[in-house]
């Protein structure tokens, strides 16, 4: 049963849901994309990966390559069922064993910063990018290169490797999978901070008509752009006044703060 931060039990709140769903989009992408940003981001800050993306993405590593050397395992058992050696130098496997040995470098490297605090101004950055990247046309941009640059960069060097017999099939999948959850992971990370900009100039904006249906002199051209009715003229005011209190509060974000808490 859920529960809130008082240990009671929380009610269903569908509104609620969006912010559910955009939350499993980005764990679920984080931990796809973590292996391919040990590698192109290798001075992220201490809490930049939080601990179940760490565990969830440590977990993938070690059932993907054991899930592909089952699969054609038994495959291979079938009667009258041949399938073709992977051609490459570099597996799925081979990947598992660089990102361990990168997260072990990283381990001790992010350890010594949990010591020493002081030497770290940012834990929840990811680091500058790699020094390639920069001769990259806007990559100026921090959210164009998190977003289009570098996971564009990771798919089309996986294909080329791929098609250059370096890296196997299975491979240049997981990287070209990665690659696409690694703008999605940015484009949902761009859009919360995003939609806190947008939601203040909104607050804002809707303060005028508030007012005017507190005064009952709202008509229903002005209250379209909130998806809003226009009240009853022979309603009490006090009630007017909560009314509009209401959508105001919903409008500003302030019920979602109230049921998430």
């Amino acid at each position: 049963m859920l529960t809130n931060q008082s240990n009671q039990p929380a009610s269903f709140n569908p509104f609620q849901l969006p912010d559910l769903a955009m939350n499993m989009v980005e764990t679920f992408c984080a931990v796809v994309y973590r292996p391919v940003e040990v590698v192109i981001r290798p001075w992220h800050g201490t809490r930049y990966f939080s601990i179940t993306v760490i565990f969830l993405s440590n977990l993938m590593m070690l059932f993907i390559p054991i899930f592909g050397a089952f699969a054609t395992a038994v495959i291979s058992m079938i009667p009258l069922v041949h399938i073709p050696i992977p051609v490459g130098m570099f597996s799925m496997a081979s990947f598992a064993r660089l990102y361990f040995l990168l997260s072990i470098i990283h381990g001790v490297r992010i350890f010594r910063l949990m010591i020493h605090p002081g030497k770290e101004l940012y834990s929840f950055w990811e680091g500058q990018p790699l020094p390639l990247i920069n001769l990259v046309p806007k990559s100026r941009s921090f959210w164009v290169t998190r977003i289009i640059i570098e996971p564009a960069m990771v798919f089309l060097a996986a294909t080329l490797l791929g098609n250059a017999f370096i890296f196997q099939s299975g491979l240049v999948t997981y990287f070209q999978c990665a690659a696409m959850c690694g703008g999605m992971l940015h484009f949902v990370r761009w859009y919360r901070s995003w939609e806190e900009i947008r939601n203040s100039l909104d607050t804002a904006n809707i303060a005028p008509l508030m007012a005017k249906l507190v005064d009952n002199t709202a008509t229903e051209s002005d209250l379209a752009p909130l998806h809003i009715a226009k009240l009853p003229d022979d309603l009490p005011e006090s009630i007017r006044k909560r009314t509009a209190l209401n959508i105001a509060r919903a409008h500003s974000g302030d019920v979602k703060e109230q049921a998430n808490g």
